[in-house]
């Protein structure tokens, strides 16, 4: 706890992480994916909620499915990925906070009755682990291609709306057309030799204030 991680960790995460859009022909195991979640579920959220829902495609069919709601800059990227997770947001996660923040009883009362609440908690805690999936996968060795550029009622209609398959997860925590699309993140085996030159970002001074 507390303590500092050393270059090589921090090179890893943040300084040579970079976005992907070409892959190497190499499968991301169902073992590494659950290696990743089973790392990404321990970030914190607010309340405990963990609103998001991870949606991983792997096969050609459901990269198929997924293809009409995708820009046209963002297809051949995406089917050509091992992996393509939808990062979603459940919007009734507060029917699990009595497990997941059992030292409040009250407080799925308090989502229940304010639905604004709701949609900004859940969106921003589904953006939240969205992230940690990215760091997450840095830590494993898995190369990350986060996008917008896709259409999301396609995506709900398709993937989250009532009547459609839920992928064999727990239907508990995974209700159908309760939940929705935040952003999609391309998982694999980046290739190097495709990558542009590092793009600049902003300094401390231009970013930041001390007050």
């Amino acid at each position: 706890m507390g303590q500092r991680i050393d270059d090589p960790a921090l090179d890893a995460l943040f300084r040579n992480g970079r976005s992907y859009s070409k892959w190497q022909a190499r499968p991301v195991t169902d073992e590494t994916l659950r290696e990743l979640y089973d790392l990404l579920k321990w970030a914190p959220t607010s309340a405990n909620a963990a609103p998001a829902r991870f949606a991983f495609l792997r096969s050609k069919e459901a990269k198929e499915r997924l293809r009409p709601a995708l820009a046209p800059l963002n297809v051949q990227k995406t089917m050509t990925a091992p992996v393509t997770v939808i990062i979603g947001y459940d919007m009734k996660f507060y029917e699990q906070l009595p497990k997941l923040f059992p030292q409040n009883p009250g407080i799925a009362k308090l989502f229940e009755t304010s639905p604004e609440m709701v949609e900004t908690t859940a969106k921003r805690n589904s953006s939240l682990q969205g992230a940690y999936l990215i760091i997450a996968a840095r830590a494993i060795g898995l190369d990350c291609g986060p996008m917008s550029g896709f259409d999301q009622a396609k995506v709900d209609e398709e993937f989250f709306a009532a009547g459609k398959p839920c992928f064999g997860c727990d239907q508990e925590f995974f209700p159908e057309g309760h939940v929705r699309t935040n952003f999609l993140c391309n998982l694999g085996y980046g290739e190097p030799a495709a990558l542009h030159p590092r793009l600049p970002r902003l300094t401390f001074t231009e970013a930041c204030s001390l007050l």
